[in-house]
Formats: structure tokens, sequence, C-alpha cells
């Protein structure tokens, strides 16, 4: 089936313009990018008035299988990227098993092959189990189809370890996704350690279990070589240091989420358990230093850290809720309207923070908008206004702080090697 976009507004971070253009996708690529184009044959989209984009990357995701069906699946979670907007994403390897081995990589693309509605991408494990004492398969997992390391959700707290993995990865030109928290700081912590944990009685953690891993690994990468991506970016500090490492020339890319660009501790107030997050939701002054680290290129990528949770998981105290937020369907909605209309990121940079980039640093052949790429497209209606409501999510984690929120700038349509995935139905 051919595809004809028409009249729409095109954003082309590869090419570093905007420009006005109809597409016509025939096979699953881009066939014609070219003005009144017209075709037999083919479904016309009238994209008037909206902004046609290249499809979507989120880079860090949880999809819980294999293992934790019951927050999510393979084919829920890649339904929630589709109405999100998000034509890939790349998965972390949190499962149970973990995606320590071949084999689990080897089925998760199976699955996504079978079920799945985008491309994904497997991340996998540095460490077998993510227990941080032995090395991964590394040579294993890349073969398997893995596009990265990482133990996320939990840090790899031995810095030899650490260092040898980052050697590896050298090696065998893999980046390494780090998760920096030191536990021996933020030990059980539920919160952002500050004024709402005192004032909440819950146990706090500070900014410094974040800052310490990146200092440390900052300097790890610096010795080996390594590509460096850092995670969920989420204290001034933070952005601080990863600026200085830019501006010696390391190897370090960055992500911000949604969440962190966006809320503070505050959130916590009323014991919502859909604001606890790993990690924690921090201060204004940090809010402020992460939306300037996007704005300067210090952080170089918005990824959604997707974290479904079953219903009952979360509903108990907040100190034995999970960390995590239901993030895909909303992100999009997030960037339009807290950094693209406040003027922080021009609609060009915010494109290029969720496709060039996150295909740049995972070394995948995505977020091209150009003729003879892959027909992944995501369209998005800037004037288009809907109020937040996680009872109308289709993935099943309903866990998201935004609940009631009014968004801006709505994907409308989601197009995956020229099909057509996900449709805005109001």
């Amino acid at each position: 089936m051919k595809l004809l976009i028409k009249g729409g507004t095109l954003i082309s971070p590869d090419q570093k313009k905007i420009f006005s253009a109809d597409v016509l996708i025939a096979d699953g690529k881009i066939a014609v990018l070219s003005n009144n184009l017209e075709t037999d044959g083919a479904v016309i989209i009238d994209a008037a008035g909206k902004l046609v984009l290249p499809g979507l990357i989120d880079l860090h995701a949880h999809l819980r299988e294999p293992g934790f069906e019951d927050s999510e699946t393979i084919a829920t979670g890649t339904m929630a990227a589709a109405r999100g907007g998000f034509t890939s994403l790349a998965c972390m390897p949190n499962t149970d098993p973990v995606a320590d081995n071949s084999s689990v990589i080897a089925f998760i693309l199976k699955k996504a092959r079978q079920e799945g509605k985008v491309n994904v991408f497997p991340i996998g494990a540095i460490t077998v189990g993510s227990k941080g004492e032995e090395l991964a398969e590394m040579a294993g997992l890349k073969e398997a189809g893995a596009v990265a390391f990482s133990d996320d959700g939990r840090c790899v707290s031995n810095a030899a370890i650490m260092f040898r993995a980052m050697q590896y990865a050298r090696m065998i030109n893999m980046p390494v996704i780090d998760h920096c928290e030191d536990t021996s700081l933020s030990d059980r912590g539920a919160m952002h350690e500050g004024y709402y944990s005192t004032l909440l009685g819950l146990k706090g953690i500070p900014a410094a279990a974040e800052e310490v891993i990146i200092a440390r690994d900052l300097i790890l990468a610096g010795d080996t070589g390594c590509r460096l991506h850092i995670a969920h970016v989420s204290t001034a500090g933070s952005v601080q240091l990863i600026r200085q490492a830019k501006d010696r020339g390391l190897k370090v890319t960055a992500e911000a989420t949604p969440h962190h660009f966006t809320l503070t501790d505050r959130e916590v107030a009323g014991y919502d358990t859909s604001a606890k997050v790993n990690p924690p939701l921090r201060t204004q002054e940090d809010v402020n230093a992460v939306r300037q680290g996007l704005r300067d290129g210090t952080i170089d990528v918005i990824a959604t850290d997707h974290a479904p949770h079953a219903r009952e998981k979360k509903e108990v105290e907040f100190d034995n809720a999970p960390f995590g937020i239901s993030g895909l369907e909303t992100a999009v909605g997030l960037v339009w309207t807290e950094l693209v209309n406040t003027g922080i990121l021009s609609p060009l940079d915010a494109v290029e923070k969720m496709t060039t980039n996150p295909a740049r640093i995972l070394g995948i052949s995505k977020g091209i908008l150009a003729e003879g790429a892959d027909a992944d497209l995501t369209v998005i209606d800037p004037a288009l206004t809907e109020k937040v409501d996680p009872a109308r999510f289709v993935s099943k984690g309903r866990n998201n702080p935004f609940a009631g929120r009014m968004l801006a700038g709505i994907p409308v349509l989601t197009i995956v090697g020229g099909k057509i995935v996900f449709e805005y139905a109001g």
C-alpha cells in the first residue's frame, strides 16, 4: 500500500531544516519528498497544519517481558509507544530472566516481530543477572542483536567491574548506558532528600547519590575511551559534571526524562506513588538546570524511562511502592508544552533529541526523513490539546503523575515501515 502525506510541515534534524513538502511512501520506504505530489492508488493523508517528523525513538523504556507481564508486555508496550508517537524504542534488560544472554535477546526480538507495533531494540545487561559481580557475555549479546549495555535499575557499584565493562564495550564499539546511583547513599530512600522528605517523614535520596557515580564513571570513560551515556539525569550537579566532561572532549552523552524537566519533589505531597521514581523528582533548581542542559546541548536526548507497574503494585504505602512512571503516552505532549511552547527548545532541537541523537548513540539507521529511508514517521498536531487521562492509556501501566494536565502537541499518526500503527481518533 502506498501512502501520500500531503500539506505537512516537515522537520528534518539530519538535514537541519524545516520545510514544506509532500511525502510519498511505498514498499516500506520514503519514496519521494516533493511539493504537489500526485500518484494513483495511494491513500491520501491530509497533514495541513501538522508537523511531519522522522519516527520518534525512545532510547530508554521498560517493556517488562519476559517475567513481569502483569505490568506490561511487548505487545502492550509497543502499542503505547505507537500511541505516543514513537516508532522505535530500546528496551532495558531488567526482565526475569535478565537479558544477560543471547537467548533472552532472541526471545525479545522474536516477540517484537510477532506482536510488536514498533521497532524494538534490546539493551543487554552489563553484568550477569545485573548483580554487578561478573561481566555478561557482551560480545554474544551484541551478536544476538543488543544495541547497548546497561544494568538500568541497578548501579554497577564495583568500580573495577565497571572499568572492565567499559574497556570491553570500547573494544566492540558499543555504548554503556549508566544508571548512576551510589546505593550506600540512596539506601532505602523513597524520594529526594530535602524539605519535602523531612515534611513527609520519608527517607531521602541525596543528589550526591547520583553525582558521585557520574563523577566516577566519567573518569573511567576518559581512561577507557568508552562511549558513555548517562541515563535519566536529575540534578544540577550532574548537568554540570557532564557539561565539564564534554568540554574536555570525553565521549559522553546524556538523557533527561519529561518528569525530571517538569516536576519537583513537591509532587510527592499527599504520598502520591505515581510520583515515586528513581532517580527521584528533585527541586526546582534541579529542574531548571536540566532544562538549561537540554537548551545548551549538554543533554543530548529526551527519553521516557517508561516504567509501567500493575495497579496493585503502586496502590500501597509510599515506602513499599516500586519506582516508576508510565511515560510513553504523555512524552511528546510534555515536550511540546513544557519545552517547545515555552521557547526552551526550538521544534528542530526537540525533534533532534528524540530522533537523530538517540539513533546516533545506539548506532541504528533510524530517525531519518529522506528519500530512501525507512518509512517510519510521526505526525503531530501542535495546536491539538488533550487532557491526560491514564484510564485511556493502552499501556498496562496507569502510574502517571500528569493526570488531569492539559497538554498541547499531540501525536495524531504513527507510521512504521510504511504501515499506519496509530491514528488519533479523539
